[in-house]
């Protein structure tokens, strides 16, 4: 019995509004339909495949719909959730889309699986990690990012 994808996360959003806005305006997500839920939200994904659900922060009642988070998580930080991850195609277009939108965006390679990735943060402080693969050699946009390669490893006694 596998796992076979992930179907979605849920983002406990301090303003509804704005954090639709960046998943949809800079990270390209569509809005979807959604079923009737109690509570305000969104539905977001992109090929037809919700991948990001999303309710308000501040809510009466919040313990009747928001099982993974206490009222303290929104505002204090991301929980126990250090980022989220999605597959994406055409990383010059996300730096450029970024750069225009004065997002940051840390940058960093692994030449050794042709993997390159863009960390940003979403309007409540979670990191998103865009992932794209097949990148032959450091782009030339990308000049000064982190190279997984040159940063110093972990000793294994502290494993």
């Amino acid at each position: 019995m596998p796992l076979t994808e992930l179907n979605h996360y849920f983002v406990r959003a301090n303003n509804l509004e704005l954090s639709r806005r960046f998943y949809c305006e800079v990270l390209g997500f569509e809005q979807m339909p959604r079923p009737d839920f109690p509570f305000p939200g969104y539905w977001l994904g992109v090929g037809g495949k919700v991948q990001v659900h999303m309710g308000a922060h501040g809510i009466p009642n919040p313990e009747l719909y928001y099982h993974g988070t206490t009222p303290q998580s929104a505002t204090d930080n991301a929980g126990v959730v250090d980022h989220i991850a999605f597959s994406a195609t055409d990383p010059a277009s996300f730096a450029a889309r970024f750069e225009s939108m004065g997002i940051h965006a840390r940058k960093r390679y692994l030449p050794e699986i042709r993997l390159f990735q863009m960390f940003v943060k979403d309007p409540d402080g979670l990191t998103i990690e865009l992932n794209f693969h097949g990148i032959e050699l450091e782009p030339s946009w990308a000049a000064h990012s982190e190279n997984y390669a040159a940063m110093p490893r972990v000793a294994d006694a502290q494993r």
